[in-house]
């Protein structure tokens, strides 16, 4: 049984997961468009109205409605709804489409903190400045409560890793010494409010960075499902805290159609590894195995405890070295 036939819902991220700024990663379009199960959305980045990401996903070649992407935008939105009344004035630090979804949730949006705002909503948007993030600072100096739609410190693009808006957010706190909530990943509510839409019984969270789409799949109690294309890689793996371990490690996406007992960790490819002290140590392969298969062998030892592995991996053998100089 593959892992796509034991889901009833796939809530993916976009970043690093399905695209890579907006350009589709490997074997993600038709990956995706071969699943039966209900397919959702789940992204951090606040700079997009969700309307023109399904714009882009259907552009791309994956045919996608709004109502299937939930962004950190809306999470912030509905956090800030919790703790506010409609009317309340709120500085948005973030792009139009934020705004609008504030205006649509019955906010008035405001444009500077001698408006007294009671509330700054913090999400990405490339064209923030230095005066925006000087209001934002003054607006919370004054007591306005502070709201990041995430906590990405960084943003995968084409070119590489682009500033996130936890970057941004740590200019405001400096300045301030006032650190935000977060609404998006990793927090547990988006992945429970993506399920809850579609009424899936049985969901599956998949991305590609530790301590946001996995470490939110882990705390939402669901199965999680990583992908090597995007932030975290085989090292990061290999150092994860227990919070942030997924359930299957895959090479990309197209691994959705492999058996699931073959991406959980475990002795795979013909590797073996063992403990020497600290340390572990890889041995065996065959000529066909893969990096991957490697890892997943190494990651059931190194995850064996709730403890952090912090020791070092040592490769003995021709294919196990080989192995390990392909890790990332």
């Amino acid at each position: 049984m593959t892992i796509s036939t034991e889901y009833d819902a796939f809530l993916f991220d976009l970043d690093g997961t399905v695209w890579e700024g907006g350009r589709a990663i490997v074997n993600a379009v038709e990956s995706i468009n071969r699943l039966d199960g209900h397919v959702v959305y789940i992204t951090n980045n606040a700079s997009r109205h969700p309307d023109l990401v399904a714009e882009m996903l259907t552009n791309m070649g994956i045919p996608t409605a709004g109502s299937q992407v939930l962004t950190s935008a809306q999470a912030a939105v509905e956090l800030a709804s919790k703790e506010l009344q409609r009317g309340d004035a709120i500085y948005v630090l973030g792009a139009e489409s934020f705004k609008e979804l504030a205006r649509d949730a019955g906010f008035a949006v405001v444009d500077s903190a001698d408006d007294n705002p009671k509330a700054v909503l913090h999400g990405h948007n490339p064209a923030t400045g230095w005066e925006q993030l000087s209001e934002a600072a003054l607006s919370i100096r004054k007591g306005a409560r502070y709201i990041a739609s995430n906590l990405d410190s960084t943003l995968p693009s084409e070119r590489g890793l682009m500033v996130g808006n936890g970057s941004m957010v740590a200019a405001v706190v400096s300045a301030t010494g006032v650190t935000p909530i977060s609404a998006g990943k990793p927090e547990p509510a988006m992945f429970h409010q993506a399920a809850e839409h579609v009424g899936s019984r049985a969901p599956l969270a998949i991305g590609d960075r530790l301590n946001t789409d996995i470490a939110g799949g882990v705390a939402a109690e669901m199965d999680v499902f990583h992908v090597l294309t995007g932030v975290s890689k085989h090292w990061a793996l290999v150092n994860a805290e227990a919070s942030q371990r997924p359930t299957f490690v895959a090479e990309d996406l197209s691994q959705l159609y492999t058996d699931s007992a073959e991406l959980r960790p475990g002795a795979q490819g013909g590797f073996v590894c063992s403990a020497e002290g600290e340390d572990l140590v890889l041995t065996g392969g065959q000529p066909d195995s893969t990096p991957a298969q490697a890892l997943r062998t190494v990651l059931a030892k190194a995850w064996s405890t709730e403890e952090t592995f912090t020791g070092q991996v040592v490769a003995r053998g021709e294919v196990a070295d080989a192995a390990l100089g392909a890790w990332l």
